[in-house]
């Protein structure tokens, strides 16, 4: 067995040589599950390369940078290949260059009750409130 790497196939036409559209590109790289998602998701701005904010389009080209905004943080690809008809995933894999940091991690604290204990206690709903946030003296 060699320790060299499998080459990856392209189905023929899956390659564009002047460039490609970002919405086109963003669904056939299996960054989004459809080619109209893609579209809103340009025409609602979540879409910049290079740093300005694109029209679906826009043509890629290799090298540019993505900035897609998915779930209130940005995705940054860097376009190794366009890509115009969608492919496998791992074949979709090759066609870009994760850049995005990872995502900060936040820790909730989260009240936990011996399994039965019975109801809290008046003491014991007041600092469960407390850790929620509310105060317990306020009437809703």
């Amino acid at each position: 067995m060699s320790d060299t790497p499998k080459a990856v196939t392209i189905p023929a036409g899956a390659l564009a040589s002047a460039g490609v559209r970002v919405d086109t590109w963003l669904w056939a790289t299996r960054q989004l599950k459809s080619r109209s998602q893609a579209t809103a998701a340009a025409r609602a701005g979540r879409v910049c390369v290079n740093g300005e904010t694109v029209k679906a389009a826009y043509k890629l080209r290799v090298g540019d940078e993505v900035r897609l905004r998915v779930e209130g943080f940005d995705r940054i690809l860097g376009v190794v290949l366009l890509l115009v008809k969608r492919v496998s995933y791992p074949q979709a894999r090759t066609a870009y260059e994760d850049r995005t940091p990872e995502r900060p991690r936040v820790h909730i604290p989260v009240a936990v009750r011996a399994k039965g204990s019975g109801r809290p206690t008046k003491k014991e709903r007041r600092e469960l409130d407390r850790l929620r946030g509310y105060d317990s003296h306020e009437h809703y």
